[in-house]
């Protein structure tokens, strides 16, 4: 899938795509709960309530350079939350050269958070070694993000993220390390979008009068649209987390801005539009 924002182009690269399973991100979201949301269909849930998600990296094309945001689970991973993470072997790679980003031709890596599914393709495994996936990139990580991951203990799991899928590119001096609202290019800058993680960043794109948002995981599901107040399981401050998608919905309704999402399968983009006391995707 492809979009055209001005001057500027998002490409979409799917790892994988699930029906179903979602409730271990998105608890509230029982079958019962999703089927009175009827919009979702057929893009976002199944007939049954079901939940469609992706796990998917999106490649940002300008004049001068390519962005891929977030780089998804990863090949050969292991210690993982999910089992079903461990060990993948998938044709990421591949898909992406076929789609013509080849990844010695990538310029920009950029990490909207540090979680497990967002990550993973920063490394991949040489020679028993997890080495830069992409050699020629700078790999873009908000320092509030990078500090808050390098420092925790607890999480067994993300101390393994970080070890195979951060550190190793921090340690070849490959990142930079960047404000939550930094200005990347003439096009593109980042916009805060705190409470999933404690340095969360969604990406801005504006070419030629049109604008559009990549989401980072702000919300996982279009489902939070219609309710606002479905916390992910993830959240690291679940009230913070509510307001910031409280105050992004506002600030889109009604507008052009066309919101792609990390994590939303099917048709993957739309405008926020106001329904009700709440608000809904309207894909194009």
């Amino acid at each position: 899938m492809r979009w055209r924002i001005g001057d500027v182009t998002v490409t979409k690269i799917v790892e994988f795509e699930v029906v179903g399973g979602s409730r271990f991100i998105l608890p509230d979201a029982t079958r019962e709960a999703v089927l009175p949301i009827a919009w979702l269909r057929p893009h976002f849930a199944d007939a049954e309530g079901r939940l469609k998600m992706s796990v998917h990296a999106l490649v940002v094309e300008t004049r001068d350079r390519r962005v891929i945001v977030d780089t998804c689970v990863g090949n050969d991973k292991q210690h993982r939350a999910l089992p079903q993470w461990n060990g993948m072997q998938t044709g990421f790679l591949a898909d992406l050269a076929l789609a013509g980003y080849p990844r010695e031709a990538i310029d920009i890596v950029l990490c909207t958070h540090l979680h497990v599914d967002h990550v993973g393709w920063n490394t991949m495994l040489v020679d028993g070694r997890w080495v830069a996936t992409f050699p020629h990139a700078r790999y873009l990580m908000g320092r509030a993000e990078f500090e808050h991951w390098r420092e925790q203990r607890e999480n067994e799991s993300q101390r393994a993220v970080f070890a195979d899928s951060v550190a190793p590119v921090f340690d070849a001096g490959l990142v930079d390390l960047v404000a939550t609202d930094q200005r990347i290019s003439d096009e593109l800058s980042l916009v805060p979008t705190l409470g999933h993680t404690p340095g969360h960043v969604s990406l801005r794109i504006a070419s030629r009068g049109e604008e559009a948002l990549i989401t980072g995981d702000f919300l996982h599901h279009p489902c939070q649209l219609a309710r606002p107040h479905w916390s992910s399981a993830a959240d690291h401050d679940p009230e913070l987390a509510r307001r910031t998608r409280h105050d992004m919905f506002e600030r889109l309704a009604g507008t052009a801005v066309l919101m792609i999402g990390t994590h939303f399968a099917g048709a993957t983009a739309g405008r926020v539009a106001r329904d009700g006391d709440a608000w809904r995707l309207v894909v194009p």
